[in-house]
């Protein structure tokens, strides 16, 4: 088991403030969560003796913490094969594909891209949910970024409530967009329906911002960045300007198919059982480095095929 040991002053402007508060500021690489069971087992000492969590500092003291870097999880390591689209001793980006669940959940208890980080660095075990700090739907595919040590999960955490961490998106709609345009509307959970999140009044700010990249015969496609990160924001948010993406099996509404397409166009639609949402484009400040650093991954292929029927059937009906 791997030990932790941090020491510190603590500065005169944080007298008066609890011990686990003065931990957190001095700390922020770990979760204010394992501090404070680091507090409360006693592998934390001010002026080398033990104290509880709310016990409040005068200034001047010398903290101490001496730690067992415990495994945070108890999921399982499984051999499932992964794109890795970029590796350091701070992070790894992974190339999802559709159909890989992120987290473990009842229904989907194993298989997930969190049994496979721990098979492909069983270190990953000490970082909060193997590294994971964002996560894709289970039916959207594209880039996601993990963070291999404590500090880099800081670091990233940070970068998201910071908003530094851009994240773009291709979607195809059901329907012709005219230009592109920003949607702020809140997000929250749907008052009746508890598998869907719908925009609510007193959600939480979502703000997504979406131009034109193709029009086709009936549909449109879309590249779309997120400025804020709710549960189903594009789905949510494109389903709300009664333009759905493409394949929705749960914002999308009954299959429509374009009325004079192509037999091979209507084929293809029939046949796409996911929306057609892909994370193309990820930017972040690297957390070693200090630099911005960015990956691109294509659409796959199943998308890039829906893609070229609409242009394929576009082109045959102008």
């Amino acid at each position: 088991m791997q030990r932790i040991k941090l020491d510190g002053q603590v500065p005169d402007e944080f007298a008066g403030d609890r011990v686990d508060q003065v931990l957190a500021k001095l700390f922020p690489e770990y979760s204010r969560s394992r501090l404070v069971r680091w507090l409360r087992s006693g592998q934390v000492t001010l002026d080398n003796q033990i104290c509880k969590a709310k016990f409040r500092v005068s200034g001047g003291e010398l903290i101490k913490v001496d730690a067992e870097l415990e495994v945070e999880s108890e999921v399982k390591a499984e051999p499932i094969e992964l794109d890795l689209i970029y590796e350091d001793d701070q992070l790894l980006v992974i190339n999802k594909p559709a159909g890989l669940v992120v987290h473990p959940a009842a229904g989907n208890p194993d298989g997930t891209l969190q049994n496979a980080l721990l098979h492909l660095d069983a270190s990953l075990a000490t970082v909060p949910r193997a590294g994971i700090v964002h996560r894709l739907d289970k039916l959207t595919s594209g880039l996601l970024v993990v963070a291999r040590t404590l500090t880099a999960h800081s670091a990233l955490v940070q970068q998201l409530q910071a908003r530094t961490v851009h994240r773009e998106y291709m979607a195809l709609v059901n329907s012709i967009l005219p230009a592109g345009g920003t949607i702020e509307a809140p997000i929250g959970r749907h008052p009746r329906d508890r598998l869907r999140m719908a925009v609510v009044n007193g959600g939480k700010e979502a703000i997504t911002h979406y131009r034109v990249e193709q029009r086709y015969a009936a549909h449109t496609l879309l590249r779309v960045r997120l400025e804020t990160g709710r549960t189903h924001q594009i789905r949510v948010h494109m389903s709300h300007l009664h333009t759905p993406i493409v394949g929705d099996p749960l914002y999308g509404g009954r299959l429509k198919l374009p009325a004079g397409c192509s037999d091979g166009l209507r084929q293809v639609i029939r046949s796409f059982h996911r929306q057609a949402l892909h994370a193309a484009r990820l930017e972040l400040i690297h957390p070693g480095k200090g630099e911005p650093i960015a990956w691109e991954a294509p659409v796959p292929d199943d998308m890039q095929q829906l893609i070229d029927a609409m242009q394929e059937d576009f082109d045959t009906t102008e």
